[in-house]
């Protein structure tokens, strides 16, 4: 039995109070708290907890995710398998939490609420209301993932709400997703069970949605970034806010996760108790978790830390385990065999090809999706571009670049746009990540780039790849072409460099393959690309390309 006892400066979120202690820790539990009266050069306090996550964006399978997480301070997520379920269904689901298992650290897995997201895509598999069912009937699952079917929650949808229903059942909560939800909608939307939403991307929206009832979670992930909108509702709301980067890329889990948002809301001059509840306590009253909060019979779930300013992660501890000191990890790899859903074809460059109708036109107005630094909402342009042969090119000049979806599970034409803000001058980029459906999605200057970029993902059965010229890059995501079941520093080190290349071919955004990610989730407004087609956000309809 693992009995030990550890000493510093105890934070007590909960009582809001500090003070000097020894935690008595036998068998993985807080088993006595014993205040004294010695000086402490440091701080104990409870671990964080990502409040939404999924964590098959970090392109790491949860064992691997847990190795990084754990070196800044994090002892749980709130982990939302809908990546995954999406290619492989429930099958997917028992593989991230059988591999989460393998690890201590706390995952908290829920059921997959909308598997497909939308009729106006092709997934690779579907969650039924029955299979909803009987996963929130299993212990280690603890909630409904996000209802992001906002139109079917308030058109009375009954498979919609015999999920929502199956989860009230169970005592289990919901969570939303309602970007830019507002008034009456937002109301009712929350009024039939609906407990968080994590898309708020104005305080205007969040303060709305509180006086609803809801809790809000602030996100700062790796494409989509709201921590400076939102946290202005910590300082008069801080016990319905949480803390979320929803996803994260490799190369980001590595520099930090929540500790940085309490380092920087500490630097806004939050106060400490509100910022600490919002990263340690609130999701574990929300969800019910296990997670310990430094009460005595708590699981012994903490972080020592230098200082309440730096907040620098001296260890981590979780179940009694010490599991990462002075920034390296100490849980170990363990082997996993990847599974896997896809089929397709290599592509040609006919493939990419757009004809118009008028040939002896020499421009055509086409709709554009403008793809935004730091959000995952669009905006809905239009291009004049000029017509060769009967066909339409992209202009690298004007930054209106062909974008292109394929479809990984069957044989079907490729869909193809025009995107404006990923800048490259040439070559392309492609993605077997590809929200939510996940696709394979790319964007390119030409064709013979798009198809080349495209073949190589397809050649490893799923992954991320650079094309500039003839030279060839790609980062292999064997694991449902989502994951690497490879060390998390090593696809860490990989990622980072591809995501350089990705620069290199011209790209101003902060995280390329990200922001290429979310250009295929119909779910958020407000134009998009599915594998059948261009999509309407707004009024929840496929459209022309061109005028």
């Amino acid at each position: 039995m693992n009995t030990f006892q550890i000493s510093g400066n105890l934070v007590d979120i909960l009582q809001q109070e500090i003070y000097p202690a020894t935690l008595h820790i036998e068998g993985g539990y807080i088993r006595r708290i014993e205040r004294n009266g010695n000086k402490y050069p440091n701080y104990l306090l409870p671990g964080f907890t990502d409040a939404h996550v999924h964590i098959e964006s970090s392109m790491l399978i949860p064992s691997e995710f847990a190795r990084l997480a754990v070196v800044h301070g994090t002892v749980a997520t709130v982990s939302d398998p809908h990546e995954i379920a999406n290619v492989m269904g429930v099958k997917g689901v028992e593989y991230m939490l059988e591999n989460g298992k393998q690890v201590p650290f706390k995952f908290n897995f829920g059921a997959p609420s909308c598997v497909p997201a939308t009729v106006f895509e092709t997934a690779g598999a579907t969650v039924s209301v029955a299979d909803i069912e009987q996963l929130l009937q299993r212990d280690d699952i603890r909630y409904l993932t996000e209802m992001m079917n906002f139109p079917g929650v308030l058109h009375k949808d009954p498979e919609v709400l015999a999920k929502i229903t199956a989860a009230k059942k169970t005592g289990k909560p919901v969570d939303g997703h309602a970007p830019g939800l507002r008034g009456d909608a937002a109301r009712d939307y929350i009024a039939a069970g609906i407990s968080t939403d994590h898309e708020c991307f104005t305080l205007e929206e969040g303060l709305e949605k509180l006086q609803y009832g809801m809790h809000i979670l602030i996100r700062e992930g790796s494409a989509a970034k709201n921590f400076e909108a939102l946290i202005p509702l910590l300082q008069d709301h801080p016990e319905h806010i949480m803390f979320c980067s929803d996803d994260k890329h490799p190369d980001n889990l590595v520099e930090g996760h929540i500790n940085l948002l309490v380092k920087r809301a500490l630097a806004k001059g939050i106060d400490l108790f509100k910022i600490l509840r919002a990263a340690c306590v609130n999701p574990v009253l929300h969800y019910k978790l296990d997670n310990g909060l430094l009460r005595e019979n708590d699981a012994a779930d903490f972080i020592v830390v230098d200082d309440l300013q730096n907040f620098n992660i001296l260890a981590t501890y979780i179940a009694g385990v010490k599991v990462a000191e002075n920034g390296h990890t100490l849980i170990n790899s363990v082997p996993s065999s990847p599974v896997n859903n896809f089929v397709c074809n290599n592509t040609s460059a006919a493939d990419f090809r757009m004809s118009v109708n008028d040939s002896s036109a020499a421009t055509v107005n086409v709709k554009v999706i403008e793809a935004l630094e730091g959000q995952l909402i669009t905006n809905a342009i239009t291009a004049e571009l000029p017509v060769t042969n009967g066909l339409l090119h992209s202009s690298t000049t004007g930054d209106i670049l062909k974008l292109a979806v394929v479809n990984r599970y069957r044989e079907a034409p490729v869909a193809l746009a025009f995107i404006h803000g990923f800048g490259l001058k040439h070559g392309a980029i492609a993605s077997s990540v590809a929200h939510d459906s996940h696709n394979i999605i790319a964007v390119g200057t030409d064709d013979e780039s798009l198809s080349a970029a495209i073949n190589t993902v397809i050649a490893q059965q799923g992954g991320i790849s650079v094309v500039n010229n003839k030279e060839l890059q790609v980062l292999p995501l064997p694991v449902a072409g989502l994951m690497s079941n490879l060390d998390g520093y090593t696809i860490a080190a990989q990622y980072s460099a591809l995501d350089k290349s990705a620069k290199a071919l011209g790209s101003p955004l902060a995280s390329p393959f990200m922001t290429l990610s979310f250009m295929a989730l119909l779910v958020i407004p407000h134009l998009k690309l599915s594998d059948l087609g261009l999509f309407d956000g707004d009024t929840f309809q496929l459209l022309a390309v061109s005028f």
